[in-house]
């Protein structure tokens, strides 16, 4: 029996298709992933997810496997480090994004306790299900990314929010024709 994915998924790329099978639409609750997402997805703006992803390992490497700890003293000296390092994408904007989302993280965190409890909290724990096709932003990313936007996150407009969510599993879009969809997994589990 073959196996069904979205569509996105390439088959070419092994990274890609792991990322599919096993993290994207997964419910995260580990606090460096959630800071590491926020900031690769803010890195995806105007790229693929796939350029984002064939890149994260470099990105690990390169922010301190994304400690905002370490993050927040980076100075011009490690900006200008970033910007020669080829094995990030090298925008001035989406690197100095980082180091302002580690503080504004760092205070969220003050606030709120975690981005974990923030971010879950906002659909009492349990991710939401899309039933209704491709969907970009919605009334939830808009409200999320108007929050991050005012407590300083950079890079977290509606539709990097919502491609987050599904990131993280807060939503899960697989596709219905795919075997990863909440409804073909439990007609999988009653077989």
């Amino acid at each position: 029996m073959s196996v069904r994915r979205c569509t996105w998924a390439n088959p070419a790329n092994p990274l890609y298709l792991e990322y599919h099978d096993h993290e994207w639409g997964v419910p995260c609750h580990d606090e460096r992933q959630l800071f590491e997402m926020l900031n690769l997805e803010g890195a995806q703006a105007g790229l693929s997810w796939e350029t984002v992803l064939n890149k994260r390992e470099n990105y690990r490497l390169a922010f301190d496997r994304f400690d905002p700890q370490k993050i927040i003293r980076y100075d011009e000296k490690k900006v200008e480090s970033l910007m020669q390092n080829a094995g990030i994408i090298r925008n001035r904007l989406k690197i100095n994004a980082v180091i302002v989302n580690a503080r504004a993280y760092l205070e969220l965190c003050k606030d709120v306790g975690s981005l974990d409890a923030y971010l879950w909290g906002h659909v009492d724990g349990k991710p939401l299900v899309n039933l209704d096709g491709r969907i970009v932003t919605s009334p939830l990313s808009d409200q999320i990314s108007k929050d991050l936007k005012k407590r300083g996150f950079k890079f977290v407009g509606s539709t990097i929010i919502y491609a987050y969510m599904q990131a993280i599993g807060m939503v899960n879009d697989h596709s219905r024709e795919c075997d990863w969809h909440p409804n073909n997994r439990q007609s999988k589990a009653k077989k």
